[in-house]
């Protein structure tokens, strides 16, 4: 679409509608505004225009009558919006010329919204980018989520330790946020089930004795590219239905007199509780139950607004599962249809597979959500008799199928039997939806096979991929601008609506031309970065070097300790054997490790403790340098990606789902360095093997290897001489002088625990695929016409594509 240059009249009405919501919605002068102030007032400008358009894009869906899908997800890493949404409505450079008299820097502006801190990684970032898709294709697509007061964490370092600090990240009110409480939902929770049967004989429970939660539903509006589409994610708060006793009030009992009110509300206090101790696990529980249970009566609401009764529901509805959090959704959904709208069972049953469907984001066992019978019985009584059933009626299908094959009931029962009996919420989903899917090829194949392999033979058709994506208006054009118009200059712009388009940027790779002004591109975005390492860290970088990026949530299987391994070992070269690396690196980390994991909370530690020592030698400070940015978060992953030059994907293959940092990083033109897991190996098909580094090894040879037995680190130790340096090195107290033994722990996983992520078994092959990488980087018009190659030929990771082919394939909503 051709931008078009604002007039004077647009930008002067501007910037007086800008003042106005300075004075009267703010109570500020304008002369006094303080940049976050602006954005607020902004953002309340904005907000006008896009509920004119949300109402007509909801007057259309009304008038056509079209078939909706609710994307259900505990996780929505929406980041800043106020620029994201002045470049999709195309009014950027209006309200740019408009701020300018008011004495702040538009950046300045910008950068003072907090990020919207409703998720903790590429799950809930996912769940944005889909969001934006669906808008931006014109789609019936909305997000429920829960408005938590506080995101997963502010992340400090504090002597290389990773310190916790609550994320307050909705200090004041959101000019993004339209509270609906007239929209309330009530949420029954606890209480019993009185058995008994109606007029017909029928059996027919009593729920009773419940409390209540009430969620109080607020939208934030989502606007898709170009305007047309404005989409909402539904974000509920809990209430207390008992705000204050004012008897205890009066007798003096002053904290009782608020008690059920923080009670109640704790529920969207928090992202994601621990769920070490029961209370955690229970508040967990209770959080997931209160997303779908609003959601779900949210759904028959407006559902119902529009039709006289439940007969076309399935031709009108369609719900998403993203990954096991809502899958209570299938028991909620049934106990409306069974005990509210007194349907049938087989009916009712019926309607919900249809219009459910699941998305499994995971194959590490420890993801897959179980939650205690007796928890479960104490806090959803009633969800409990309706997961009893569906089990006694699936279970009769798996005998009929497989008559006497006792392991096999055992293996696919919704209820996993021991000494603590547990729901499986991961089967509870698969048996109530009528779409399973994975989220990248070798992923999907790993779950039919692996994972729930009993579930495929018995419906192999209910089985789909969908390999993810990731919206590149986000992470090209918004977080990019200067490559986006050189992209646009070069192809023109409908490459923004159509990532296909951008393959057009594969005859520009020859171009000597073409090739200077995107290395001109790479290098300044480099330059931004090492300034803003500088003033965060005080660490010097140099922009010439190689960037070497790793991204991501610190976990075992994401193999930091990998990375670490790597540096250790270019360091060790130099100074103990005087042989320097062919070319410069800065080695970039960033992420988060949950609070409660303390290995990985030990790898954050020894990535500083590395930096502490490479940093602060002499004898290799132009060669490397280690950087761990603070607090990864939408608005950081911004800065960083469009100035990476290696992206570190190096999961254990068979443990990563997709990936989605993968592809950004692709997409800004960083050569990925990964093993065959996720995503990657779809990149290496799109981009071509010349134009990544693979190393290590398979997901088959891993599984073989872990169910033969045959791994032995120790053995990798002992042979490799380089490898046991390094080890040593880590281990040892080189990089620890003043805290002898504190990295001890990971000899102990490495060699007691047997090295699960196999890490020893991969590192000569990463050593020389890294070598490889260093010698390439030299060679720049080499290297940058192979990340001009990159770039063209990702369309297949747009979140765009992977829309369509879920409204296509699972939803059909068009």
């Amino acid at each position: 679409m051709t931008r078009q240059s604002p007039t004077s009249a647009q930008v002067t009405r501007i910037s007086f509608e800008i003042e106005a919501a300075i004075r009267y919605a703010l109570g500020q002068r304008k002369d006094e505004a303080s940049p976050y102030e602006l954005f607020r007032a902004v953002g309340l400008v904005v907000r006008r225009h896009m509920i004119d358009r949300y109402f007509e894009t909801q007057n259309r869906f009304a008038t056509r009558d079209v078939k909706s899908v609710y994307y259900l997800s505990l996780e929505f890493l929406i980041g800043r919006s106020l620029q994201n949404n002045l470049q999709n409505l195309g009014i950027y450079e209006t309200y740019k010329e408009a701020l300018a008299p008011f004495g702040w820097e538009f950046d300045f502006i910008t950068e003072a919204e907090p990020d919207a801190a409703l998720g903790n990684g590429g799950l809930g970032r996912l769940a944005a980018c889909f969001l934006d898709s669906l808008a931006t294709l014109g789609l019936p697509g909305f997000g429920y989520g829960i408005d938590y007061d506080y995101g997963l964490f502010k992340q400090e370092i504090v002597n290389g330790y990773q310190r916790e600090r609550p994320d307050l990240w909705l200090g004041n009110e959101s000019p993004w946020m339209i509270e609906r409480p007239d929209q309330c939902i009530a949420v029954p929770v606890y209480g019993r089930v009185i058995d008994k049967t109606d007029s017909n004989g029928r059996y027919s429970p009593t729920w009773t004795d419940w409390q209540t939660i009430f969620g109080v539903p607020s939208d934030l509006l989502i606007a898709g590219h170009g305007g047309e589409t404005i989409n909402f994610l539904r974000l509920f708060s809990a209430r207390s239905s008992h705000d204050f006793d004012l008897q205890s009030f009066n007798e003096g009992d002053y904290f009782r007199a608020i008690e059920d009110k923080i009670e109640s509300e704790k529920v969207s206090k928090i992202l994601y509780p621990s769920d070490t101790y029961i209370s955690g696990k229970e508040l967990r529980l209770m959080q997931e139950y209160f997303l779908v249970a609003c959601a779900v009566r949210d759904i028959f609401r407006r559902y119902l607004e529009r039709h006289p009764n439940l007969d076309g529901f399935t031709d009108k509805v369609a719900i998403q599962l993203n990954d096991t959090h809502p899958s209570l959704t299938v028991a909620e959904v049934m106990r409306m249809l069974v005990d509210e709208y007194e349907i049938e069972w087989d009916r009712a049953w019926e309607i919900t597979c249809q219009v459910c469907g699941y998305t499994n984001h995971t194959l590490m066992p420890e993801a897959l959500e179980k939650w205690p019978v007796n928890l479960i019985q104490r806090v959803l009584p009633r969800h409990l008799q309706i997961i009893f059933e569906i089990n006694r009626r699936f279970l009769q299908q798996v005998s009929a199928r497989w008559p006497g094959d006792l392991n096999r009931l055992r293996r696919m029962s919704l209820i996993e039997e021991g000494g603590l009996k547990q729901v499986r919420m991961a089967h509870l989903a698969i048996v109530g939806s009528h779409s399973v899917n994975g989220v990248a090829k070798l992923h999907s194949e790993l779950l039919r096979k692996e994972l729930v392999p009993d579930f495929y033979d018995l419906w192999p058709e209910r089985f789909n991929n969908k390999t993810n994506g990731v919206t590149h208006r986000r992470w090209i054009f918004h977080s990019n601008p200067e490559m986006a118009r050189l992209i646009s200059d070069t192809i023109g712009d409908e490459w923004i609506r159509d990532l296909t388009k951008i393959r057009a940027l594969e005859k520009q790779a020859e171009s000597p031309d073409f090739q200077e002004r995107f290395a001109d591109v790479k290098r300044r975005n480099k330059e931004k970065l090492a300034n803003f390492i500088l003033r965060l860290t005080g660490i010097g970088v140099d922009p010439t070097s190689l960037f070497d990026v790793h991204i991501k949530r610190i976990h075992e299987y994401k193999r930091q300790l990998l990375n670490v391994m790597h540096i250790v070992h270019l360091y060790l070269q130099i100074v103990m054997d005087e042989k320097y690396p062919v070319t410069p690196r800065t080695f970039i980390f960033a992420g988060k490790a949950a609070p409660g994991y303390e290995m990985a909370k030990l790898v954050v530690k020894l990535i500083n403790s590395v930096a502490e020592v490479v940093n602060n030698d002499p004898r290799v400070h132009h060669l490397m340098k280690v950087v761990f940015l603070p607090d990864y978060r939408v608005s950081l992953a911004e800065r960083i990606i469009p100035a990476a030059d290696l992206s570190e994907q190096i999961s254990t293959a068979g443990t990563e789902a997709s990936g989605t940092g993968n592809m950004k990083l692709a997409m800004n033109g960083a050569l990925t360095i990964g093993t065959l897991d996720g995503a990657n190996i779809e990149i290496l098909e799109e981009v071509g093997a010349e134009n990544i580094y693979i190393f290590g090894l398979n997901a088959a040879e891993i599984r073989s290897m872990q169910q033969g037995g045959s791994y032995n680190p120790k053995n990798y130790y002992e042979t490799y001489p380089l490898l046991k340096r390094v080890i040593d090195g880590i281990t040892g107290d080189r990089f620890c002088r003043y805290e002898p033994g504190i990295f001890k722990p990971i000899n102990d996983r490495l060699f007691q625990d047997g090295d699960p992520y196999f890490h020893l078994a991969d590192f000569t092959s990463y050593l020389e695929t890294q070598a490889r990488a260093s010698q390439d980087f030299l060679d720049r018009e080499r290297w940058t016409r192979r990340t001009i190659l990159q770039v063209a030929r990702t369309a297949r990771f747009s979140s765009d594509r992977t829309i369509q082919e879920y409204s296509r394939e699972i939803w059909n909503i068009d």
